[in-house]
């Protein structure tokens, strides 16, 4: 601990001006829309926000929901339910609603409190023993109510130190951001080229008119044809054939298991909680598994699963797609029953192709139609491979992913340093918040890292 730090209870810091501590607003379902400002909930946060899906709250309401109105230098926090979720209001990010499962700190004096140390003393050993050892007081889900975090106390060093401590940790963090923010552009540009090619058939338009296709070398466009004939799907490029999924792919569920299973081991379950709201793979949805499986059902990184289940309200999951990734924690992955793994079982169309076709808007919309439940979702045998596509030419597939492919591969790469980052940085979090590290001897490392 630093000499010169203090020790405050919250509900003091509140009383003073110093500290505000909130829950959301308690909305209607009448009160909700499709337009305004996103309502967020639990499923909104995790180390960041995605409102994608999210339900909306009309801006000319908002004079109801008086402070439970998000602003920049907010620590959001989940305090129903999963427990333990934080973000950090940014400058950049788009102001929200927040809804009663989530909670807010906020500082009002911010040389006193700096609120990026905030956010990082939130995600350190003081905060969580004390929301530890109230969040299971109930019978019901785990629950921090606003009394008891009006209780907790609260550790703070000189305002130089928060803003040192900010400055090593903030470093990291931005970088793990600005390979986040790469990722969504990579990813877009291998869907916009995808849609263009595949879905709207750009190409063949354009040699349909006696046009180049924009931007595209001669050798690529040769590969398109330059009419279309009338088809099952609809107006297709000529030469191209209706195509279902089960046609080309072996698809594989996961393993059923027991909760007797998940013990610690170097083999790890691939769950539900390993898919992004509307695709993409998430490392820390795995679970240490000590159970049977099938040799199919092993996952390899870079391969291609696809959600079976849902339990978000606007099925943000259900039939997306994930490419999985390695985990140093484990030597082998595993699909759970919640997973379906997809194999191509021709060499032309690969992981890429695959990939950016389940996340069009035509494949999400035929998944929504094969899907039933009320509380969970589960998606029919023939939802997956009952979709069909026009498939274009062996050559052009392989183009495709000749382009892709080195954009997954950065992908992948700016994971991967974000995980070594996301170590490093949690390695370093509780040794500079307790002292144990002093700032004067980290911050350079931290930034050069970075």
């Amino acid at each position: 601990m630093y000499s010169d730090s203090q020790t405050y209870v919250t509900g003091e810091l509140i009383k003073d001006g110093k500290l505000a501590i909130g829950d959301g607003y308690r909305a209607k379902n009448i009160e909700l829309a499709g337009v305004g400002i996103p309502f967020a909930r639990a499923g909104n946060i995790d180390n960041g926000f995605l409102f994608d899906g999210a339900d909306r709250f009309p801006e000319e309401d908002l004079a109801k929901v008086g402070e439970k109105i998000s602003r920049p230098g907010d620590v959001v926090f989940t305090s129903k339910g999963t427990v333990g979720r934080f973000a950090f209001v940014r400058e950049e990010t788009p102001r929200f609603v927040f809804s009663p499962q989530l909670c807010y700190w906020r500082s009002l004096d911010t040389d006193f409190i700096d609120p990026h140390y905030l956010y990082y003393w939130m995600n350190g050993r003081e905060f969580w023993a004390q929301a530890s050892a109230v969040k299971g007081e109930t019978d019901m889900a785990d629950y921090v109510s606003l009394t008891d975090q009006r209780r907790m106390k609260l550790t703070l060093p000189p305002i130089s130190v928060q803003r040192e401590i900010r400055k090593i940790l903030g470093a990291l963090d931005d970088k793990i951001e600005l390979n986040h923010q790469m990722n969504h552009t990579l990813e877009a540009m291998a869907q916009a080229i995808f849609k263009s090619w595949f879905v709207d058939f750009d190409p063949v338009t354009a040699k349909a008119e006696g046009r180049q296709p924009y931007g595209m070398k001669a050798e690529t466009s040769a590969l398109f044809p330059s009419h279309f004939v009338e088809s099952e799907l609809g107006p297709i490029p000529e030469g191209w054939e209706p195509t279902a999924i089960g046609d080309l792919c072996n698809l594989t569920p996961g393993r059923s298991y027991a909760s007797k299973d998940l013990q610690e081991s170097t083999t790890a379950l691939v769950t539900l909680k390993s898919f992004e709201r509307g695709g993409g793979y998430k490392q820390n949805g795995l679970k240490p598994y000590t159970g049977k499986y099938k040799d199919e059902q092993v996952v390899n990184p870079g391969e291609l699963i696809v959600a079976r289940t849902d339990v978000t309200q606007n099925a943000e999951v259900i039939g997306r797609p994930a490419i999985v990734r390695g985990n140093s924690k484990y030597n082998t992955l595993v699909a759970s029953l919640d997973v379906m793994i997809v194999r191509s079982n021709i060499p032309d169309v690969g992981v890429p192709f695959l990939y950016c076709l389940m996340r069009n808007e035509e494949f999400v919309g035929h998944i929504v139609g094969h899907a039933n439940g009320t509380t969970v979702l589960h998606l029919s045998k023939d939802g997956i491979p009952a979709y069909r596509f026009a498939k274009p030419s062996s050559e052009l597939c392989k183009r495709f992913d000749d382009i892709a492919q080195p954009i997954f591969k950065k992908f992948d790469q700016n994971e991967q340093e974000n995980g070594r980052l996301s170590v490093m940085r949690d390695m370093l979090l509780p040794k500079l918040l307790s002292g144990e590290i002093r700032v004067k001897h980290t911050g350079k490392q931290a930034e050069a890292v970075a």
